[in-house]
């Protein structure tokens, strides 16, 4: 008698679980993902994206504030072909044609004086080349940031980051203090806008004072606080905080790298919607709409500050300049803080509307142009402002089923952040909102 073997095979994995596998397998596990089962995203047009079972999602995230245009806009990507089919790479030690154009159009629509820009990989990079100029220009070594403040992953991005969950180690530059945010929802010191009298811009005065040699290098602030769920903090406050800084020997270096090229509606620059004009800059995300590129744009006698020889391999290389100039030409030509500005108050306006529908949940709702944002909490109707980082992760699984992306932040990861990219829709806006409603609904909000 003849005995049949019949041998058992694995299922065969979907796409999604196939590469979650592979991704658990050779990537670092410290690699962040949304979701209680991460989402693999493959393709991507305008305001949508798909992943990988073939489901449409309308993305109101953009890559964190990345996508400033849209996903795979034909004429940046008919651009950055030519390019690569011409030049693709050469480093800095050879001037090019894109990397001077981009330089020029930053010049011309920056704020003030700003003229001479350095390019990098990254808004991490951007950021320590500011911090080397700050420190260079005025030959001094402490720097003020912001509580809640994202600067990156290095070791001195790090330092200047007060997150506790983006720190992998002890900070490690004593020249790095760190001033109270202007966090109005939380104020750190109990007070009300406007009788407050800006106490977190003048308590700057106090930690110059306290902490440090009295004589600082400068300050660096997000004109909006973006890992930070959106901070946007009174009309005044730079005023008050950069002349504080500018009395001690100090200057002010403006991090743009969520907020720039008319993000936060009306104006280009985040900044200038508070009547301030850094010695510095730094942009990078939406500068080339998804290719890796940063910006540090300064005053010319800033600039020249550096006499070392200096290079950068890859920042500023042809095809990322090629990628930046092309947004910039569609910015200029689409006018996006005029378009932010519109859209952005259509959103804020909606959300509004649901704070007063589900006002126990949503404890606040703040931003600018299409940069908004939504606090979570216990119990706004009683008080109760405790971070609801569980309604959060909730919301973000509610938001995947109806195939909408948002961000988080927030220091306790309870902030709900909209960023779609700029060329989004009325309609889309509209979408967006009532899939916001539906999981509100959901969760019994």
């Amino acid at each position: 008698m003849t005995t049949t073997t019949i041998s058992k095979r694995a299922p065969k994995l979907s796409k999604t679980d196939d590469i979650v596998r592979r991704q658990k397998e050779f990537l670092f596990p410290c690699v962040a993902h949304y979701y209680e089962k991460p989402l693999v995203l493959v393709e991507g047009k305008g305001t949508r994206v798909k992943d990988a079972e073939g489901n449409s999602l309308l993305d109101f995230f953009g890559g964190i504030l990345t996508v400033s245009i849209g996903h795979a806009n034909q004429r940046i990507n008919d651009a950055i072909k030519a390019q690569m089919d011409k030049l693709g790479h050469v480093s800095t030690l050879y001037p090019t044609e894109p990397i001077v154009e981009l330089a020029e159009m930053l010049a011309k629509i920056t704020p003030g004086r700003l003229q001479q820009s350095f390019f990098t990989n990254s808004g991490t990079e951007a950021d320590e080349t500011a911090f080397m100029l700050a420190q260079l220009y005025t030959g001094r070594q402490e720097i003020i940031a912001l509580r809640y403040g994202y600067s990156g992953r290095t070791m001195l991005a790090q330092a200047l980051t007060a997150h506790s969950t983006w720190r992998a180690l002890p900070t490690q530059v004593a020249a790095v203090k760190h001033a109270v945010s202007p966090y109005c929802y939380r104020c750190p010191f109990k007070l009300k806008y406007p009788s407050c009298d800006l106490a977190c811009a003048r308590d700057i005065e106090e930690l110059i004072r306290t902490t440090t040699t009295g004589k600082i290098a400068g300050f660096l602030a997000e004109p909006i606080q973006g890992v930070a769920g959106f901070i946007v903090p009174p009309k005044e406050y730079f005023q008050v905080a950069v002349e504080i800084v500018r009395k001690h020997g100090g200057i002010f270096i403006c991090d743009e790298v969520q907020t720039a090229f008319g993000r936060t509606g009306g104006k280009m620059f985040g900044i200038e919607h508070f009547g301030v004009e850094p010695e510095i800059m730094t942009m990078a995300k939406g500068i080339a709409n998804g290719m890796p590129l940063g910006a540090t744009i300064a005053t010319p006698e800033v600039a020249d500050s550096i006499k070392a020889l200096s290079i950068s391999t890859f920042g500023g290389n042809p095809v990322c300049c090629t990628a930046a100039c092309e947004t910039l030409k569609i910015v200029l030509d689409e006018n996006t803080p005029a378009r932010s500005e519109t859209l952005g108050q259509r959103l804020r306006n909606g959300l509004n509307v649901l704070k007063q529908k589900y006002p126990r949940l949503i404890g606040d709702v703040r931003g600018m142009g299409l940069m908004q944002a939504i606090e979570l909490v216990a119990d706004e109707t009683r008080g109760d402002r405790t971070p609801n980082a569980t309604a959060t992760l909730h919301f973000f699984e509610e938001t995947r089923k109806r195939g909408l992306l948002v961000g988080k932040g927030g220091l306790h990861g309870n902030i709900v952040r909209l960023a779609p990219p700029m060329m989004v829709t009325e309609g889309e806006i509209d979408e967006a909102l009532g899939i916001i409603d539906e999981c509100f609904v959901a969760m019994k909000a």
